[in-house]
């Protein structure tokens, strides 16, 4: 299966592309090849954004989802930039941010929900690449979870 057929497999319904909330490119290719991807929150289908804060708000659990959440809205952006998932050869890095409680320490746990979902889209050589899990104080509009990606293209 190809990762768009994989995608589609899943029977999940996409959130509207998110639009950029401040001055900057929600993607930006490079050389034909590297496919930047700006930080992207939890969008859902409807258009809106979960919000709360993962320890207070959300368990390990619901943060985890969100992070799925996020990878779907990354999704989303990829499909209205480049036409189809099977433009993307691999995923390279993955920068996850957590809007967690001050005593909240499973930022990567939360993370695995968007690098999970990626794995089962282009498969575990090619949707896992390097990534970093992080606390942060706070998120824009009190998002659980931010993530940015850099891809590879076919």
């Amino acid at each position: 299966m190809t990762p768009q057929s994989k995608f589609e497999s899943l029977g999940i319904e996409l959130p509207p592309a998110p639009k950029p909330a401040g001055v900057y490119k929600p993607v930006l290719l490079v050389d034909d090849r590297w496919l930047y991807v700006s930080g992207h929150g939890p969008c859902l289908p409807d258009g809106t954004l979960m919000k709360g804060r993962v320890g207070k708000d959300f368990d390990m659990e619901g943060g985890k989802a969100a992070a799925r959440q996020v990878g779907i809205s990354i999704i989303s952006t990829l499909i209205a930039q480049v036409g189809s998932l099977d433009r993307v050869k691999r995923v390279i890095k993955v920068l996850g941010m957590v809007n967690g409680t001050p005593d909240f320490e499973r930022h990567p746990y939360v993370i695995n929900g968007c690098s999970e979902l990626f794995a089962e889209i282009w498969g575990e050589e090619n949707g896992i690449g390097v990534r970093s899990a992080v606390g942060m104080g706070t998120l824009p509009d009190n998002i659980p979870v931010e993530i940015e990606v850099l891809f590879e293209l076919n």
